[in-house]
């Protein structure tokens, strides 16, 4: 949950007005889409939300750096059915209670900062963000020679990691290629 802005904390109410505040200055935040109802119809549907918006892009930004791969996978996969489930005011289901547990137990070490930059006309985007328990690593994520990171191994792992591929491939019959 977002507790303040530019270190200033206030109760959520009035840090989503003040976002909402700021970034909708800038005519950022509007969403024009074309819904599908859950009777098969479609609608178009045009929302202002800039401070919703822009607080969920910080957020996602976030879990980005302090979320480990397969579990930031996951989360993604499985919110769209979350959404689902909200839209058709399935809100106290055992689906949803579920989701919400797995969803819950994600965000516990979701914690940190994310700059916003906003620019006339109507754009905002994170410009930094920083985190006491991100899983960046500098030392590993480069590709210099002088880094943490042992090449070696990145050799050994792609063979081990094809190897099964290429064992597949040998046991399959040539095929010709298409002509051209």
């Amino acid at each position: 949950m977002p507790v303040a802005i530019n270190n200033q904390r206030m109760a959520l109410a009035a840090l989503i007005e003040q976002v909402t505040t700021t970034v909708g200055a800038y005519g950022w935040g509007r969403v024009d889409m074309i819904e599908n109802r859950r009777v098969g119809i479609k609608s178009r549907e045009i929302y202002e939300c800039p401070g919703a918006l822009a607080l969920l892009m910080a957020h996602s930004d976030l879990e980005d750096l302090t979320l480990e791969r397969d579990l930031a996978h996951e989360k993604a996969r499985l919110e769209p059915r979350w959404a689902e489930l909200v839209y058709d005011g399935l809100w106290f289901s055992p689906l949803k209670g579920a989701l919400d547990a797995f969803i819950g137990e994600s965000q516990q070490r979701v914690a940190g900062e994310v700059r916003l930059r906003c620019e006339v006309p109507g754009r905002c985007f994170v410009a930094g963000r920083r985190s006491p328990v991100g899983l960046y690593d500098y030392e590993l994520a480069t590709y210099e020679a002088a880094d943490a990171f042992r090449h070696d191994d990145a050799a050994g792992f792609v063979r081990l990691w094809g190897l099964g591929l290429e064992t597949w491939a040998a046991r399959q019959p040539r095929r010709p290629h298409p002509p051209r």
